[in-house]
């Protein structure tokens, strides 16, 4: 299984939010995440956390673009965590190698056909909306099966579009749209997701449902979802922490 190491280059993401606010903290942290042995790092420019305003695309970009073409002098694995098309050009032309959309292509309708046109790996999340009113989404008669459901929806869009088979990645979605129940049930029945047949990416990485009163308090728990998930099969996991999460691996 993969560690994929979150870089937030934004004020305002719910575990870090600007920790990492500007090129030179942001560009310090890949290069530790990289000497912890990361082997993805996941550069965003917009934070997803419930409630949160969009940015500009331009603003995106300026946040990003800049540490993704220094990162990348340094080997480094790099996905671009955005729902535009054009951003996630200009970060593979900056030397980004990944697309993670966590909108699967819904929040912009070119970005499967660019994802396609690129021919590299794409990350389709499981969505149900902007992160304004995700929350009154999370309503499901089996979240499991409509998960499953909706992400296939995803992939048969992405297949459409022209993306490879084996350049497609998909994720549940845990937090988005998702109560903590939601979030345990899809967890519980991980196997029926890798059973879908492409690599599965999850994201749990200190997010509510883990507990505790602040996400710094819920790195423990972070790690021993790693640990669990580490024999059901996943790809890959994203957090924010790459050391713990690669030493879990290698006991």
């Amino acid at each position: 299984m993969l560690i994929m190491g979150i870089l937030n280059v934004t004020p305002d993401s719910f575990a870090d939010g600007g920790r990492h606010n500007d090129f030179d903290a942001a560009v310090a942290r890949g290069l530790e995440m990289i000497a912890e042995g990361v082997d993805i790092i996941d550069i965003g420019g917009e934070s997803t956390r419930p409630g949160a305003d969009r940015v500009s695309e331009a603003e995106e970009i300026q946040r990003t673009i800049p540490v993704i073409t220094e990162l990348a002098k340094h080997g480094a694995r790099i996905s671009i965590d955005t729902m535009r098309a054009s951003t996630a050009e200009a970060a593979i032309k900056a030397g980004a190698a990944i697309i993670n959309d966590v909108s699967g292509g819904l929040a912009d309708s070119q970005m499967l056909r660019t994802a396609a046109r690129l021919q590299l790996p794409y990350i389709a999340m499981h969505w149900r909306g902007q992160s304004k009113d995700m929350n009154s989404k999370a309503i499901y008669n089996d979240v499991v099966v409509d998960v499953i459901s909706e992400l296939q929806e995803r992939v048969d869009a992405a297949l459409d579009a022209g993306i490879n088979p084996s350049n497609l990645i998909i994720d549940p979605g845990l937090g988005f749209a998702k109560d903590a129940q939601h979030n345990w049930e899809i967890i519980d029945s991980i196997d029926k997701f890798v059973a879908m047949g492409y690599p599965v990416l999850v994201g749990g990485s200190r997010k509510r449902f883990l507990g505790g009163d602040s996400p710094d308090e819920r790195e423990q728990a972070s790690i021993e979802l790693t640990k669990r998930l580490a024999t059901t099969g996943v790809w890959a996991v994203r957090v924010h922490s790459v050391k713990p999460h690669s030493e879990v691996l290698t006991k």
